[in-house]
């Protein structure tokens, strides 16, 4: 028997689907589970052990079963229609989905506004299975070796997928000199593409080039790093999500996205997460204009609130604002599908 689960998407996307995917192991225990997801993340699905194997598949492509249809697919991708076709043309015998007219799909409604984490732990008790989206947690990786600069340091990643999601790189250095001047040292991360912020930020700052960290990393070397630093700021990214995984102290910098939707969880005060109230184009152009509404007074301060004793600590939505009002279920939204 054989169990396939789609979520071809990014680092963010794979650790927010960790409480799921361990509750589909959990309630299909003597099946062969296959995860079908991106090559960049591959390597973290495995180490996290959410798979007997992983299926490398582009986003929204087609998935590259082999043998038999699987006798349980579970699309934690989105809520269709093309997802659902994916899974649909390799004729499982049962599908686990959101609802969706389109492809005559039956399942659970999608939820608008709903917690990442929550949503794909809902669409699986609303099938029977329960699933815990405490279950975070991952191990920083064996046999990856950090840089030894990232011991203790702290970390900033000043990049995102979009640059509405980009926090100013002369913000990121006020930063970096503010966290130098207290006597910690600091690292800058980055992918490969990102070569070129991170040294900009660390000359602003006037780093040495040893600070600069980007480039070079795996995502297992990126998980080992951030697991060896003293504390973790980034944007809302993968790098973020990483740090809740492995229990890193973090200040998260959130804009057109709430941290309701994607931030870490609020009853773990070690992580803050800082936000102006404002929603935007999470994929836009230019930086979102909450964002810019965050200071750098607002970070450096988020970081010494880390600093204090345990119990002076905010939680993760007290520097923070939320949207009230109920929340929407629907099958329409600009999502994953």
């Amino acid at each position: 028997m054989r169990l396939l689960v789609l979520r071809a998407l990014g680092l963010g996307d794979l650790l927010t689907g960790l409480p799921a995917l361990r509750a589909l192991a959990g309630a299909f225990p003597d099946h062969h589970q296959v995860l079908a997801t991106t090559a960049a993340v591959a390597p973290l699905a495995g180490h996290a052990g959410v798979g007997d194997e992983v299926l490398v598949s582009e986003p929204l492509g087609a998935v590259s079963w082999i043998g038999p249809p699987p006798d349980v697919a579970v699309n934690l991708h989105g809520r269709g229609p093309q997802s659902h076709r994916a899974l649909l043309a390799i004729r499982p015998r049962r599908l686990l989905a959101f609802a969706n007219a389109t492809v005559a799909v039956d399942g659970p409604q999608w939820c608008e506004e709903e917690h990442e984490v929550h949503r794909w732990c809902r669409l699986l008790s609303e099938c029977g299975i329960a699933a815990d989206p405490s279950r975070l947690g991952i191990d920083p990786p064996e046999g990856v070796e950090p840089p030894a600069p990232a011991r203790g340091a702290t970390l900033l990643h000043p990049g995102a997928a979009s640059p509405s999601r980009r926090w100013p790189p002369e913000r990121w250095a006020e930063v970096a000199r503010a966290e130098a001047a207290a006597g910690r040292s600091v690292v800058i991360t980055g992918g490969p593409d990102e070569v070129g912020l991170a040294s900009g930020v660390a000359a602003r700052a006037g780093l040495p080039p040893s600070a600069v960290l980007a480039g070079a990393t795996t995502v297992l070397d990126l998980a080992a790093t951030v697991a060896a630093a003293g504390r973790v700021v980034c944007g809302d990214t993968g790098v973020a999500h990483l740090a809740t995984a492995l229990g890193r102290p973090s200040v998260v910098l959130f804009g057109p996205v709430p941290p309701h939707l994607w931030g870490p969880p609020p009853d773990r005060p070690q992580h803050i997460a800082l936000w102006a109230g404002r929603t935007g184009d999470p994929h836009g152009r230019t930086v979102d204009p909450g964002l810019l509404e965050i200071s750098v007074e607002d970070v450096v301060g988020g970081l010494q609130d880390l600093s204090a004793p345990s119990s002076a600590v905010p939680t993760a939505t007290s520097r923070s604002s939320r949207h009230g009002g109920a929340t929407s279920c629907t099958p329409t939204g600009s999502v994953p599908v």
